[in-house]
């Protein structure tokens, strides 16, 4: 067999920090949309001497995923794979939050979980938006989320963003935890194993423009509020990428490990009043 791959979906802060961490020894497929950050990431990481190969994509396309699942395997045994592509409320619109967030995150697990080698790993990136829905679901409405062949996600009378509106981002979230715990099962049958992880306040250029936005002061009463008081780095969430994707995690699947601080506890131990 040949050198393992690491498939990295998203070349932002935090899919940098963790291709960082997870290249050494590995061959990294490292995704985006955007061609421009993806050939500038590439070139550093190469240059810290790490093997990288790019490939553009298009998440919300289900034959653009496809295409890139298809050159990961072709690359070599797909032991990781990490999706950290997404779009906050400050960047798009309701619409294109669902398409990407949503629907590029079930399309990726869907098809990653067709390549993934045994004993491989996953981590999807979901947000702490996740835990704090305003209202909660009911068990039809999170069925829905979680079995709905990906490619109707976006038709279930629930994920329409006109009647969504601010609570866009957080469902979607919520819709990728409920996605990994259902593929925890098919994934498993193939002897790997998937999770996600649920990052508070980071400093990377998207956490910057949330913290600019209209909800910035929000968030900054998160911060003060929470246990350690201060934002979250990338290498925050590539040191808890690096123990789901690693042999000390074997026994753990299906599971959404919160790295945000403090904030959530924070919540809902009452020290701050849940966000709008």
């Amino acid at each position: 067999m040949g050198t393992n791959v690491v498939v990295v979906i998203g070349a932002g802060g935090m899919g940098q920090a963790i291709a960082r961490r997870q290249g050494p020894g590995n061959k990294v497929l490292l995704a985006d949309f955007d061609e421009k950050t993806l050939a500038h990431v590439a070139d550093l990481l190469r240059g810290q001497g790490h093997d990288i190969v790019t490939r553009a994509v298009d998440v919300s396309s289900p034959p653009s995923v496809t295409a890139l699942a298809n050159t990961a395997a072709q690359l070599g045994p797909v032991t990781q794979v990490v999706h950290t592509a997404g779009l906050s409320p400050v960047q798009a619109s309701a619409a294109a939050v669902l398409k990407v967030d949503l629907l590029g995150t079930a399309l990726i697990i869907e098809e990653f979980g067709r390549v993934i080698a045994p004993g491989g790993a996953g981590v999807v990136i979901s947000s702490m938006a996740s835990h704090m829905l305003p209202a909660p679901l009911s068990a039809e409405q999170e069925n829905a989320l979680a079995h709905t062949p990906a490619e109707d996600l976006l038709n279930l009378p629930f994920t329409d963003p006109e009647v969504l509106g601010q609570g866009t981002y957080g469902l979607a979230k919520y819709g990728n935890r409920l996605r990994v715990q259902a593929a925890s099962a098919s994934w498993g049958a193939r002897g790997a194993r998937i999770n996600s992880i649920s990052p508070g306040v980071i400093a990377t250029p998207m956490g910057r423009q949330e913290l600019d936005g209209d909800n910035g002061r929000t968030m900054r009463a998160m911060i003060a509020a929470s246990g350690t008081g201060r934002m979250g780095t990338p290498d925050d969430i590539a040191a808890a990428a690096a123990f789901l994707l690693g042999p000390d995690a074997s026994f753990i699947t299906g599971n959404d490990l919160l790295v945000d601080g403090g904030v959530v506890a924070a919540i809902r131990a009452g020290r701050l009043a849940p966000a709008a």
